[in-house]
């Protein structure tokens, strides 16, 4: 599966009572579907999953899910503190159509995080899971940075197929690329290399009623990566991925992309989805110039809004974007007027 681009980790937005507030999770959805974007993340860090409970969880999958845009690359974050829970909603976001799993790193019993936990741990959600795993790397709030020699281990089991890295450390991203080079897979794609992904496919298949022809281009009769698999009318192609490393901070995604980072899974994203973008965009267009001063804009916004002020920052930065942010829910506590004044001033340069 092809992870190329921008993702945002959607938040959860809550009524002023806390509960969750589904239509404007379903409108801020689908507003994310008609931006530049990859796809959507769903129950990551900055979508307060912690604090959610079972249900919510999965009523939140389900509604991301059904307002999604079909092209969009749907990513659930299903990792728990137990492989056995980590598995029951990874098999839940699989069975409402999720295309991989994103799996953070166990870290409450910190001390016994050794590497054996932490491979026994991946191996057996990888072996079980009806969904390629993406390892979720997230010291900041884990306070567990999990060593790249791990990552690199893991990166030969057929059903990881990626991490996000969200340490900020572009020298680990670099270690991490250079130390899976050797994993080789293919990925199907677009006639234009967008994502395309199995439940794309049956969804054109059964809007169609086709089961699709194989095309070789260029001559030949035996398939390859020229190959042209029309499907429904959608025409696929292959195309070679290997491990595939996206980056969690946004003020380290041009150097990141630099070092071989393929996209990036952005917080900040979340409030300025095109701004991320465009950087990304220049570089795959091999700007260096454009994509440094397109990084050069966000960066200060996107280390004192995600890094310092938090999801109630991250979350104003939306109300001030046109998105719904909205309240969080306690034990986080909303900006003070002197702070919102901040984050808008942040924001000013970076309007959608």
């Amino acid at each position: 599966m092809l992870l190329h681009g921008i993702f945002p980790p959607i938040t959860t937005p809550f009524y002023p009572d806390g509960n969750v507030y589904f239509k404007k999770l379903e409108a801020n959805v689908e507003r994310y579907s008609k931006t530049p974007i990859a796809g959507i993340v769903a129950l990551g860090s900055t979508g307060e999953a912690i604090y959610l409970s079972d249900q919510e969880r999965r009523e939140v999958l389900k509604s991301t899910r059904e307002a999604a845009a079909a092209n969009k690359v749907l990513i659930a974050g299903t990792g728990s503190e137990s492989a056995v829970d980590t598995l029951k909603l990874t098999d839940y976001a699989a069975e409402l159509g999720y295309d991989a799993a994103l799996v953070r790193t166990p870290f409450y019993y910190k001390k016994q995080m050794q590497p054996p936990n932490i491979l026994a741990f991946y191996r057996t959600v990888a072996d079980r899971s009806p969904l390629p795993v993406l390892i979720y790397s997230v010291p900041p709030f884990t306070g567990y940075d999990m060593p790249a020699e791990l990552v690199i281990e893991l990166a030969d089991h057929p059903n990881v197929i990626g991490i996000k890295e969200s340490s900020a450390n572009v020298e680990k991203v670099r270690r991490l690329v250079e130390g899976t080079r050797h994993v080789k897979r293919s990925a199907t794609v677009t006639e234009t290399f967008d994502a395309v992904t199995p439940r794309m496919l049956k969804a054109a298949d059964s809007g169609n009623g086709n089961g699709g022809e194989l095309v070789t281009l260029g001559g030949g009769t035996k398939p390859s990566s020229a190959a042209v698999n029309v499907v429904a009318g959608l025409k696929t192609r292959q195309k070679e991925v290997g491990f595939q490393v996206l980056v969690g901070a946004a003020q380290t995604l041009e150097p990141s992309l630099q070092v071989g980072a393929v996209g990036a899974i952005l917080a900040f994203a979340d409030a300025a989805p095109t701004a991320c973008y465009e950087i990304y965009a220049a570089w795959k267009e091999g700007d260096i110039e454009l994509a440094r001063l397109k990084q050069s804009r966000i960066d200060n916004a996107s280390v004192r809004i995600v890094s310092g002020l938090g999801i109630a920052g991250m979350k104003h930065a939306m109300d001030f974007n046109g998105y719904f942010g909205g309240p969080v829910r306690l034990p986080l506590l909303p900006l003070t007027a002197d702070l919102k004044a901040e984050v808008e001033q942040l924001m000013a340069d970076t309007r959608n």
